[in-house]
């Protein structure tokens, strides 16, 4: 290599590469004529996951310490600079991605949109590292890195102030590159010939041989001369691809019998080849190989559990894959990386996984990206083959019930039902919806043609973003698609909820899409027979279907101290509506309680003037049962019985709390994706809440039951 010639050290990660680090560096300082974007590509298994962390190491200032720089060539050591920011895409999706440079930048954005806006005005240049491109997204099929490249690698590198490194792959190098001006960009394809790096595959092989660094003692590796000879084979060999050079050294040090380091033709030029040419000398069929080692080529996420490995072989194949699987880690070893996983039992789930509590899981995975995408360019047909997998791991859940499935199986199932093009069908089931991480779930729901989803799978997708917004936990994931499903008309969902094992904070018991709702009054409508009928009164515009304009004869009525009218007030008491919140309250005493964080009750609903008024059944699920009541019949509940009333309410833009007023305890806390106009709480537990969409009253369950946050 170049360093080596000139009598320099190598970096002693990289091992070479001395003209991509020339470059590297001279972005990462700003060097006259140096382009701003700068982007690595090359095919899978180039190095360049490699070669970045290597150029990375020399970009930290405490890492940056521990390396020989005063050996090394000037040209490829940067300048010694603040630390980048570095967005590891892994698993992400892009918008995650996007707020990770939020975040590490501190801005006060509230949308995507405003990030670049931001980024665009801190005054100086940014600069931004974003390796791992082809490993973003939480589900493969979902095709996370192009969107990333899209909606976030490409607006970044529109940016003028900002510096930009990615590393991506091939076919979305062109369209990150394409559109910026002439000078401006500069792609590092790392098996373009002025970026190859032959001697470093050498020493690569070399170092790999060599039982000073861990090879075992056998006659190729402990003599020097024959040690070379064969690693330079290795080397011309595999062209540009250091994954091979490891894969070769790999699958001979795994099976030396036979092997002859003279027949250079015995030796890989590809991936493919790596696998055919090792199973061979092992006298194993190659397609007994690939077939062991699909699940792990189809998988998603960081691999899959040990224990599944041979039933999902086994779905692939067709076949019982088991005694293949027991005694072929000799096979297999040199493609497959085993992953120890934290695994923590979730007693809110119910039971645990597999007999393992708080302990460790091993999972699999291939040892590159790049096995992936060989063994699955040789299946016959990818979405059978994901059929089978989806079935068998459906198959894997313990009665049906996914609060007892691993939690592989609970979590991608989504994935392989994705790629196998039976995701909607798999969308029914209430049960998924609430212990699935909603991550990956959501990822692969919005794959799917919305027309093509039926009407639950609907109601998830628009929860979505809130599930995975605050990171609920599956209770409160159960509450909050309890009352979703309610407001899409799925109540028969909705009850299935209440029968999953959890205590739901609230049962809803109606939702109204009304718009324009600006206050809520819970009341009562008195009755000849003596028993009162619970009633909410919503505030809505004049043209709201079966609602009461207000004016009309006997369209005023006292309901407490504040009437829901459009005269003055007949209680004596008059207030400015401007200066009240939805609430009831003042805006000066809504900030100062969010400030403190101090609970109050909200006793008053909001006085702001509708043009109309829509009673309604506070506990009958029948729209338009009350709809000729005339609203001077309403009664307020009096300041005493909500005073005596056991629960208390406090608000914030976009959250509700019910807490016990004798514990101070929090009962239930309800959350929504748009903020809340108005809300009141009856003195037996019945939250009356309005937002822009609509209105909505839920049963708040008594003090001392579990919460849904």
């Amino acid at each position: 290599m170049t360093g080596s010639t000139e009598d320099y050290a190598p970096h002693p990660h990289i091992g070479g590469r001395t003209a991509a680090l020339r470059a590297l560096a001279a972005w990462r300082g700003a060097v006259p004529g140096a382009p701003r974007v700068v982007v690595l590509t090359g095919d899978s298994g180039s190095g360049r996951s490699r070669l970045l962390t290597g150029f990375l190491m020399l970009c930290e200032p405490e890492f940056r310490k521990r390396l020989p720089l005063d050996a090394m060539d000037p040209s490829t050591v940067p300048p010694e600079l603040p630390a980048p920011a570095v967005p590891t895409p892994d698993g992400l999706t892009a918008a995650q991605v996007l707020w990770l440079l939020a975040d590490h930048y501190e801005l006060d954005a509230t949308s995507t949109k405003d990030v670049f806006a931001e980024m665009a005005a801190l005054g100086e240049p940014v600069t931004v590292v974003v390796p791992d491109v082809d490993r973003a997204g939480p589900v493969r099929a979902a095709d996370e890195p192009a969107r990333l490249v899209r909606e976030v690698l490409a607006p970044l590198a529109a940016t003028a102030t900002v510096r930009l490194l990615a590393e991506v792959p091939r076919p979305l190098a062109a369209g990150l590159a394409a559109g910026l001006p002439p000078g401006t960009v500069q792609v590092i394809d790392l098996d373009a010939p002025e970026w190859a790096d032959p001697e470093g595959l050498v020493l690569h092989a070399q170092a790999a041989l060599n039982p000073e660094f861990g090879a075992p003692e056998l006659p190729f590796t402990v003599d020097p001369a024959t040690r070379l000879a064969l690693a330079a084979a290795i080397g011309r060999r595999a062209g540009t691809s250091p994954l091979v050079v490891q894969l070769a050294v790999q699958g001979i040090l795994t099976a030396p019998e036979g092997f002859d380091p003279s027949d250079e033709h015995r030796l890989p030029t590809s991936v493919g080849e790596a696998l055919d040419l090792h199973a061979g000398r092992l006298g194993a069929d190659p397609a007994t190989l690939r077939l062991m080692l699909a699940p792990l080529a189809l998988a998603e996420a960081e691999g899959i559990p040990v224990h599944l490995w041979a039933r999902l072989a086994s779905a692939v194949a067709g076949r019982d894959m088991s005694e293949a699987i027991a005694g072929g880690m000799l096979l297999a070893g040199p493609f497959v990386q085993p992953v120890e996983q934290r695994e923590e039992r979730d007693a809110e789930r119910g039971a645990g996984t597999d007999g393992r509590e708080n302990g460790r899981r091993t999972l699999l995975r291939l040892l590159h990206p790049a096995l992936g995408d060989e063994i699955r360019a040789g299946l016959p047909n990818i979405r059978a083959a994901q059929t089978q997998i989806a079935m068998s791991l459906l198959e894997a859940v313990p009665e049906q019930d996914w609060s007892k499935a691993d939690p592989y199986v609970r979590d991608h199932i989504a994935g392989h039902t994705l790629e196998a093009g039976l995701l909607p069908q798999l969308l029914t089931d209430p049960g998924l919806f609430v212990h699935a991480d909603p991550v990956p779930l959501r990822a692969a729901v919005e794959v799917v043609p919305v027309e093509a989803l039926g009407a639950p799978a609907r109601t998830y997708l628009r929860t979505a973003p809130l599930l995975t917004r605050t990171q609920a936990p599956a209770p409160l994931r159960a509450a909050l698609l309890e009352t979703a499903f309610v407001e899409d008309g799925l109540p028969e969902y909705a009850d299935a909820l209440h029968r999953l094992g959890f205590e739901l904070p609230w049962r809803t018991l109606w939702s109204l899409p009304v718009a324009g709702v600006s206050a809520v009054t819970v009341g009562s409508l008195p009755s000849p027979e003596g028993q009162a009928t619970p009633v909410a009164v919503l505030a809505v515009p004049a043209d709201t279907p079966g609602a009461r304009p207000l004016g009309e004869a006997g369209a005023t009525g006292k309901t407490g101290e504040t009437e829901v009218t459009g005269e003055a007030g007949k209680t004596g008491e008059t207030r400015d509506l401007g200066d009240l919140d939805a609430a009831g309250e003042t805006q000066e005493a809504t900030a100062e309680r969010e400030e403190t964080g101090t609970k109050e009750e909200i006793g008053e609903p909001g006085d702001r003037h509708g043009s109309a008024v829509l009673i309604h059944g506070l506990l009958t699920p029948t729209p338009d049962s009350l709809g000729d009541t005339d609203p001077a019949q309403v009664l307020r509940p009096s300041e005493d019985e909500r005073a005596a009333a056991p629960l208390g309410l406090s608000r914030g833009a976009d959250y509700l709390r019910v807490w016990d007023r004798a514990s101070g305890d929090l009962v239930a806390a309800l959350i929504s994706d748009t903020p809340f106009t108005a809300a009141d709480l009856s003195p037996d537990g019945v939250l009356l809440v309005a937002t822009e969409q609509g209105a909505k009253a839920l049963l708040i369950r008594p003090a001392g039951s579990a919460i849904a946050s």
